[in-house]
């Protein structure tokens, strides 16, 4: 690591780490809404609305800091891509959870549930990330993990879009149904895209 001879500003990791925890709030209520019968998922859908809001205001509290701060810890394109990344990644998964209510599935292919669990622990593990960009120590098992959970994730997509063409008869419900679960695979890939960009920082900053 490279000796940095001016005093970085620490409230950007701080500001991301409370961003990604965001994350792990919306995949548990994504995770919620699931198992919640079809008449209570609107007020988990609610509920995630709120947190992606929440997302949104630690996203822009960033992006402020950005326009107002001359020195930043490392790169600013890099704050700002991890910021937009992290955000993406709420988005994503608050917009699944709409659309599971807007489109009144009344019942999801398990395999949805994987989809949720891998989005979890892609949420977790970021989360524990975020603190250990201060100093970018123990950070590559971080994204080595995130990188495995992507490709459970492809592969459960795949499985589940297979089942929803063998299965699945209305054409209008399947329509719903692989809008949902592609929805849900962008998540995982937006969470592997956040993992390049801290590994991207990592070798920068090395």
């Amino acid at each position: 690591m490279r000796l940095r001879l001016i005093p970085r500003d620490t409230t950007y990791f701080d500001l991301l780490a409370a961003l990604a925890q965001h994350n792990v709030s919306g995949a548990s209520l994504l995770a919620e809404l699931l198992g919640a019968p079809r008449g209570e998922r609107a007020e988990v859908a609610a509920r995630m609305s709120e947190a992606e809001h929440l997302a949104d205001d630690a996203t822009h509290s960033i992006m402020r800091r950005l326009n107002q701060t001359f020195v930043t810890p490392f790169d600013r394109d890099d704050i700002y891509a991890l910021a937009s990344a992290l955000d993406d990644c709420m988005d994503d998964m608050e917009e699944a959870a709409d659309l599971i209510v807007l489109y009144k599935v009344d019942e999801l292919p398990l395999r949805v549930s994987e989809q949720v669990q891998v989005l979890q622990r892609c949420a977790e593990l970021t989360a524990e990330a975020m603190p250990r960009l201060h100093t970018l120590n123990a950070l590559e098992d971080y994204w080595v993990e995130i990188n495995r959970l992507e490709n459970q994730g492809d592969k459960v997509h795949r499985k589940l879009i297979a089942q929803l063409f063998d299965e699945v008869t209305d054409p209008i419900l399947l329509m719903k149904l692989k809008e949902i679960v592609d929805v849900l695979e962008n998540a995982t890939d937006g969470f592997e895209h956040v993992a390049n960009i801290v590994e991207s920082i990592a070798l920068k900053e090395s």
